[in-house]
């Protein structure tokens, strides 16, 4: 699987530990920054990742920030992307699954290496089910707010 990763000042050292538990497990990653811990603007990072993941419809992306709910935010503000803030596995599950999420956002001061793990693991390992979901992820990729 590959991954667009990127967050801002807030996430940075988990952000490291990500790209590397990543490549470790044998997926292809792609840091898009920031590589030291001076003050960013974490939508400037969203920006990265969605451009990257839309140009890249098989991969997926991951944004950390401090709570990780500016990053969820603003990919949300893509066409296109579907991203999920998520604090356990649980939800990363039901993210993949029910939404077809292509987007995982977390929180550095919220969620810690373990749970950060647990949760890209059941990211990597689920799927979209479809079925009566899939009208429910057309209905969001329609809306045009």
């Amino acid at each position: 699987m590959k991954f667009y990763v990127a967050t801002d000042h807030a996430g940075i050292d988990l952000k490291d530990i990500t790209v590397e538990m990543l490549r470790s497990k044998g997926h292809e990653v792609e840091d898009l920054g920031p590589f030291s811990k001076d003050r960013v603007d974490y939508p400037d990072y969203a920006v990265k990742v969605c451009e990257a993941v839309l140009a890249d419809e098989t991969a997926h992306g991951i944004l950390i920030c401090g709570s990780g709910i500016g990053m969820s935010m603003s990919a949300n503000r893509f066409h296109g992307i579907r991203a999920a803030l998520c604090h356990d596995a649980y939800t990363a599950t039901m993210a993949r699954a029910h939404n077809n999420a292509n987007v995982l956002c977390f929180g550095e001061r919220v969620v810690g290496v373990g749970v950060a793990e647990s949760i890209i693991d059941s990211w990597i390992a689920g799927s979209f089910e479809g079925g009566r979901h899939a009208g429910r992820v057309e209905k969001i990729e329609a809306i045009k707010g």
